[in-house]
């Protein structure tokens, strides 16, 4: 299934795509489901057999047009996102562009981070701050939600666990997060501000996955678009993690819950802090006013409008941010990483 969040006259509702332009509405259901996506995952064992039989002869009064409703992030509360760091490609070619050798620790563990869980996004504007655009970038990512606990977990319980797959763009304002990570706890306001996930989340059936030693492997080809130009473009089966490794690190000494995202990280080429260190694009930065569009063969077309919003900075010292606007207009990002 492909199952979406969307929101119609101010309610947000639950359903599925029936196909390109058409959904069903779960709370029209003869056997009405009023329930979030996380509550629908997390009760999936109750409602999942059900709503398979009802998609495939839905009630007239249920179909909605996609064109009628806002679409949200599939889910709208998860209870955590994570972010990897699982594609070689970008690591090294991130690290060769600022004069570094690759790190050998890559390949001995996989590595997650927190990001801010309650900046999720759907398709649509994304709304930015001026200090966000000093240095804007997207990241062309793939992200799986977590459909069962883990404690301990062997690779087979993690593969077990994935409940779907979706699109995830990891925007990062590069200047903010390589001026804070100079201070070694990681990133942080260059990367709370949004993460765009959707446009629906697609349970595994429905993919082509494939079994190896380290877990399953996802075969989907990813593109990202600036403004329609193709600037990135690479294959979800290149990880060198699995989903299966990254969880099972993460799952060791702490329980994981139904809910939680675990995105894979940067694809290669999949980010303009790679593309523009490589020469491919000449110092491009996103601005107010660029579309972002991501696709992922099986996953659908995420599609984002970069909106500059006013704020308030009475009283706050623009040093505290990372330095005054017009210094960072001319900064080159700096630091340790390329995530």
């Amino acid at each position: 299934m492909k199952l979406i969040s969307f929101r119609h006259k101010s309610e947000t509702r639950i359903g599925a795509l029936i196909s390109s332009n058409q959904g069903v509405d779960f709370s029209k259901l003869p056997e009405s489901i009023p329930l979030t996506m996380l509550e629908l995952i997390q009760q999936q064992e109750q409602y999942l057999p059900h709503l398979k039989k009802a998609l495939l002869s839905p009630p007239e009064l249920s179909i909605f047009n996609l064109s009628d409703v806002q679409i949200l992030s599939p889910i709208t509360n998860p209870i955590s996102v994570r972010d990897a760091y699982a594609f070689r490609q970008h690591v090294a070619t991130a690290r060769k562009n600022r004069g570094l050798e690759m790190i050998p620790e890559f390949d001995q563990f996989p590595v997650t981070y927190f990001t801010n869980h309650l900046a999720v996004t759907g398709p649509g504007n994304v709304m930015v701050q001026q200090h966000h655009l000093a240095k804007l970038d997207y990241e062309l990512e793939v992200a799986v939600v977590l459909g069962k606990a883990l404690w301990n977990a062997t690779l087979e319980e993690c593969d077990d666990a994935i409940f779907g797959y979706m699109i995830m763009n990891d925007w990062s304002a590069r200047y903010l997060q390589m001026e804070e990570m100079k201070l070694s706890l990681g990133p942080a306001k260059g990367k709370d501000f949004a993460t765009s996930l959707g446009p629906w989340l697609v349970t595994k059936d429905e993919l082509k996955i494939r079994s190896t030693p380290g877990g399953h492997v996802l075969d989907a080809t990813m593109k990202a678009f600036v403004n329609d130009k193709n600037l990135s473009e690479g294959n979800a089966n290149s990880m060198h993690w699995t989903f299966a490794q990254i969880l099972q690190r993460t799952s060791y000494g702490i329980h994981l819950v139904p809910g939680e995202i675990i995105g894979s990280g940067t694809v290669g080429t999949g980010c303009l802090l790679e593309l523009n260190g490589s020469g491919v694009t000449d110092n491009l930065w996103l601005q107010p006013g660029d579309q972002v569009r991501m696709e992922i063969e099986g996953l659908g077309s995420l599609s984002n409008v970069v909106v500059l919003q006013e704020e308030r900075l009475q009283g706050v010292s623009p040093s505290l941010l990372g330095g005054s606007l017009g210094d960072l207009s001319h900064q080159t990002p700096s630091g340790e990483s390329g995530n």
